[in-house]
């Protein structure tokens, strides 16, 4: 067994948002036989971790190489295409925001589920509410614990459900309107994402105040987006401001992640029967208008309503079906994340990746 004879296996391993095999769209960053050591060391360009498709392609691999003598060790590793002192947020694989055109749409809910699905999935998460002017993200995981400080005034964010959580909410008064203009706006986030000591992360999702106004500008221009998470409820008015946000991130060439259609249709626990209250697949014909994923639709349902109140995410029952939408949602939210960084990778590699 030596390299050529392992990348010759690889190539059989196919990637299912891609197309290809990982060799040929340069996913295998480098193959190592160690006969003295009796290992097989393959490096993967995975970049989504827990990821249902990235765990598959690892497992793939595993199948292609089970049959030869020697121990398997699988690495996945994405090199980032800044160099170590122009990197923000350097322990932080993917930086995910979570948007919307309007306010009422449920994004705090979807970004909370979101961040939630991924650390039920094992993923190391960060919640990072955004939304200046009206942070809530708190109340709706019930924190009980505020951030604290050390020596060096590092900011040290308390942790719920297995995340790291920051907020507005931590740093001003429970009734306390915040009135700042843009300056001020932009000096606090990028002293929330310096002075945090967010540790090493997989995923920090952000939820981001409706609009597109000072809030969103600044981390655009500040922080290292892999994409976006564009959350509209079915009907015309809501989808027409989420196409003003779809065309904040494309100005800014943000890779956009999909779009989740949220409050789709309602079943009355009662007669059993659909009621579309605002409509129904509004949001999922907004994204095949816009040649972009479709995440899921979430229904208008009483638990939602109590999870965001009781601090309890709904992603985190496995007996509800809301649970499931979010937990579909999250996974498809993962697997695309997986396909903008392997795309970047094969890029690097000097490889041509086609469209998904």
């Amino acid at each position: 067994m030596d390299e050529a004879a392992v990348r010759e296996r690889l190539a059989g391993v196919e990637d299912p948002d891609l197309g290809e095999d990982i060799v040929s769209l340069g996913l295998v960053n480098a193959v190592q036989v160690d006969d003295a050591e009796g290992v097989v060391r393959v490096s993967l360009a995975l970049g989504a971790p827990y990821a249902p498709n990235e765990t598959a392609i690892a497992e793939a691999v595993r199948d292609a190489l089970a049959d030869v003598d020697y121990a398997l060790d699988i690495a996945a590793d994405v090199q980032s295409e800044l160099s170590a002192g122009e990197e923000v947020l350097p322990n932080v694989k993917n930086v995910i925001a979570v948007a919307s055109g309007k306010g009422g749409v449920g994004k705090s809910t979807v970004a909370v589920n979101l961040a939630a699905g991924l650390s039920e999935l094992g993923a190391k998460v960060g919640l990072f509410d955004a939304d200046i002017y009206g942070p809530n993200v708190p109340r709706m995981v019930d924190a009980d614990e505020a951030p604290h400080a050390t020596e060096d005034e590092t900011i040290v964010p308390p942790q719920k459900f297995g995340m790291r959580l920051m907020s507005m909410a931590f740093l001003v008064g429970e009734d306390d309107p915040v009135i700042w203009r843009g300056p001020m706006v932009h000096k606090l986030i990028t002293q929330l994402v310096e002075d945090v000591d967010w540790g090493e992360l997989d995923y920090l999702v952000l939820d981001l105040p409706p609009g597109t106004g000072d809030t969103q500008l600044t981390i655009l221009q500040t922080l290292p987006l892999t994409g976006a998470v564009i959350v509209t409820t079915p009907e015309e008015v809501a989808l027409d401001d989420a196409n003003k946000g779809l065309r904040m991130f494309g100005k800014h060439d943000t890779n956009v992640l999909g779009i989740v259609e949220n409050m789709s249709g309602f079943v009355c626990p009662d007669c059993g029967g659909e009621h579309e209250v605002f409509g129904k697949g509004g949001g999922k014909q907004f994204a095949a208008d816009n040649d972009l994923p479709f995440l899921g639709g979430v229904p208008l349902d009483p638990s939602v309503r109590t999870g965001g109140e009781d601090g309890g995410p709904v992603v985190r029952d496995r007996d509800d079906s809301v649970g499931d939408a979010f937990r579909l949602v999250t996974e498809n939210v993962a697997n695309n994340v997986g396909v903008v960084r392997r795309r970047k990778a094969g890029r690097r590699a000097g490889r041509d990746t086609p469209a998904q």
